[in-house]
């Protein structure tokens, strides 16, 4: 009987030891969810930029948070969030009651994350998006601040810059094509894939275009992940277009670039493609997609500032790539939380968010400073413009990606030039020279 009860008492003092320690593990860690469709690209792009985050960080010992150092824990979640939007707020809600993270990043399609964002948003846990583009998530924060203010955008800008940016560098294109066709009107096809980030995109271009001295020739919304748009380039191709306004974030992205590389269609690609961001999109697209521009983050050669170089070259040599965008998860906690978590010497999201608010400070993708909207209302939306994001242009150019925009960008008149250390000039495909020159 005595044996029994010692090893009983045993057992329990074994179990809480084992209890003990791993709470006194988690006190002495500062946990850090990263939420994305691990499975794609985007995903991994999450997951990598804060891997690199993290282990900058602790290689320095950790995060000071009043008199104490503590580690980065990092916690992956996979959204899946392409495939099934209820995946992404189990993965959101495990994240944060089972794995009790006290950050989140990530986050990549609209429809899933505005779903997220209410998890987090009930949790009242700071959640940093990077990747989705709709202004209404951060629209929300300003109508609903008490609810929303948990939330922050990381990357990209929103989608309404994100167009704006497009038209910059659709018009600088547009002169080339003019000077090099010699055509009086550039005629523009939009291609967008079916989603709701693109959609206030689409709209802002239809009107725009025509302000630019440009005329839209049709619109077309293939599936996100269709696998034969030949219909599409069909009818691009019979609309007499000279330019191609995409807007894609998945892998119809691919299938577009290949199929009109294979087609030569004489327009040009302008705009964004996720895919085309990739190191991978030349070999994905059997090199069918050269001469296909996007707007992009990171290229490598390509210098916003003095932090951009160090960090390309540190992600290309941990993970073999180039980064997407949705690897700013790295500037999200190396640049954002953890000197705010510094600066209040707490874990309190009450003590954070203010901090968080009026910081601004540099990133090797430009510089970070929060809006207000109009009525003076905390957004926690991203600046846009010269002297703070301004994103790059990048093409494809004989198997290597390089920079083309922004190349003495005047953004206003007056306005100092624009442009940064490794840009390149843009190239017009020879086969849409030889169907215009006829």
């Amino acid at each position: 009987m005595k044996t029994k009860t010692l090893f009983v008492c045993l057992s329990m003092f074994l179990c809480l030891w084992i209890f003990w320690t791993a709470s006194a593990a988690a006190a002495d860690a500062v946990k850090i969810g990263v939420i994305g469709p691990m499975n794609f690209v985007q995903g991994k792009g999450h997951w990598n930029g804060a891997t690199m985050a993290a282990e900058e960080i602790n290689a320095k010992g950790g995060i000071q948070v009043g008199a104490k150092k503590l580690k980065v824990e990092l916690v992956k979640a996979d959204s899946n969030e392409f495939l099934n939007v209820t995946d992404a707020t189990n993965a959101m809600e495990r994240i944060i009651t089972h794995d009790e993270v006290d950050f989140i990043v990530g986050g990549f399609r609209t429809e899933a994350v505005l779903a997220m964002q209410d998890i987090a948003m009930d949790y009242k846990k700071i959640f940093i998006g990077c990747g989705a583009a709709h202004p209404e998530l951060c629209t929300r924060v300003a109508t609903d601040y008490d609810r929303y203010k948990y939330f922050f955008r990381g990357t990209p800008f929103n989608s309404k810059f994100l167009v704006k940016t497009c038209f910059v560098q659709m018009a600088t294109v547009g002169a080339i094509l003019k000077a090099t066709l010699g055509i009086p009107k550039v005629k523009v096809a939009i291609v967008a894939e079916k989603a709701i980030w693109v959609d206030p995109m689409i709209e802002a271009a239809k009107g725009f275009i025509p302000k630019m001295g440009m005329e839209v020739v049709g619109v077309w919304r293939p599936s996100q992940t269709a696998t034969d748009v030949t219909a599409e380039l069909s009818a691009v191709q019979s609309s007499g277009a000279h330019m191609i306004f995409t807007t894609f974030s998945a892998s119809v992205g691919i299938t577009f670039a290949r199929q009109a590389g294979e087609l030569k269609v004489p327009a040009v690609q302008v705009g964004i493609n996720v895919e085309a961001q990739k190191d991978g999109f030349w070999g994905a697209t059997k090199g069918m997609g050269n001469y296909v521009m996007t707007m992009n983050t990171y290229c490598r050669g390509v210098e916003v500032n003095d932090m951009t170089g160090p960090f390309v070259d540190g992600y290309v040599k941990r993970f073999g790539e180039t980064p997407t965008y949705t690897a700013d998860t790295y500037t999200a906690i190396l640049h954002g939380i953890v000197p705010a978590i510094e600066k209040a010497g707490s874990l309190d999201p009450e003590k954070i968010i203010p901090i968080m608010e009026e910081r601004q400070y540099k990133t090797p993708s430009g510089m970070i400073k929060y809006m207000k909207d109009e009525k003076g209302r905390q957004l926690h939306d991203l600046t846009w413009g010269p002297g703070f994001l301004t994103s790059l242009g990048v093409q494809w150019q004989d198997g290597k990606m390089v920079g083309v925009w922004p190349n003495k960008w005047k953004a206003a008149e007056g306005a100092p030039e624009v442009t940064y250390k490794g840009i390149v000039p843009y190239k017009v495909p020879p086969w849409v020279i030889q169907a215009y020159k006829k």
